[in-house]
């Protein structure tokens, strides 16, 4: 199963307590290239979630900088017309935390589903002739589709002119964090249906299914350990996303008080 698989696609950074925005650029720039590389898979994508939330905590930590409160407050006096940057940046900011929103009822319901198909396989419900493993089935696919909407253009559309003019770095790095997370959320809603895929659950599999059940066989085990190794990928990317949303937060509400106080 793709959750088992190692990949290069998300590249190590050194293990560090330097909180440079020149390090924090350089790790975005390794998360953005894994999330968009072809070869990722649910274990590189939830380590590159939880990376990023681990990177949010460092911005938040540059954001309380001395230096950094009085750059922002000081534009943010010397704007005379439109938002600053940072503003933009926290306006921004909230459709990225109401896509992980999204994603986490989406990710949750899929968990739900999927136990639920588990445990089907595992009662061997054949009182139906299989037809109830064959609708949830069908109805777990569906959903996993749905969870591909998300407009992702809108999170990260306009954020480059404005933030290069601000001369703030910190704004500029969370961006790109941004940006970054927002290609990570994208990977979560396009490996899933690969996931799933790999289950091959068209109508002649789970009709297959349904002759297995109507002969009262004994469920696969194959299979069993296949909607196993799915149900854990579900989880690791659920708490992938909720470790990026927590901080991704934390770190709005530090830009916020700084602008505001």
């Amino acid at each position: 199963m793709a959750c088992h698989q190692r990949s290069t696609s998300l590249p190590s950074m050194p293990r560090s307590t330097d909180s440079s925005s020149v390090g924090q650029e350089q790790e975005l720039q390794a998360l953005k290239v894994g999330a968009s590389s072809p070869s990722a898979t649910i274990e590189t994508t939830r380590d590159g979630l939880r990376r990023l939330g681990d990177l949010y905590s460092r911005v938040e930590k540059t954001l309380h900088l001395p230096s950094n409160q009085l750059a922002l407050r000081r534009r943010l006096t010397q704007q005379q017309q439109g938002k600053t940057a940072a503003e933009e940046e926290l306006d921004r900011s909230l459709a990225l935390i109401d896509l992980c929103g999204a994603t986490q009822e989406s990710l949750a319901e899929l968990r739900t589903r999927v136990q639920d198909l588990r445990l089907a396989f595992r009662r061997g419900d054949a009182a139906d002739g299989g037809a109830g493993i064959q609708l949830k089935a069908e109805s777990f696919v569906r959903l996993a589709r749905k969870a591909r909407r998300p407009p992702l253009k809108k999170t990260t559309a306009g954020n480059g002119k404005a933030t290069a003019e601000d001369g703030c770095r910190v704004v500029r790095l969370m961006a790109e964090a941004r940006e970054t997370a927002a290609r990570l959320l994208e990977s979560v809603s396009r490996l899933l249906p690969e996931q799933i895929g790999s289950l091959n659950p068209n109508a002649s599999r789970w009709s297959l299914v349904s002759k297995r059940f109507r002969k009262r066989e004994a469920v696969c085990e194959v299979e069993e350990r296949q909607l196993q190794a799915l149900e854990r990928g579900v989880g690791d990317l659920a708490d992938g996303v909720d470790v990026l949303f927590r901080r991704l937060i934390q770190c709005r509400v530090a830009l916020l008080n700084i602008l505001s106080s």
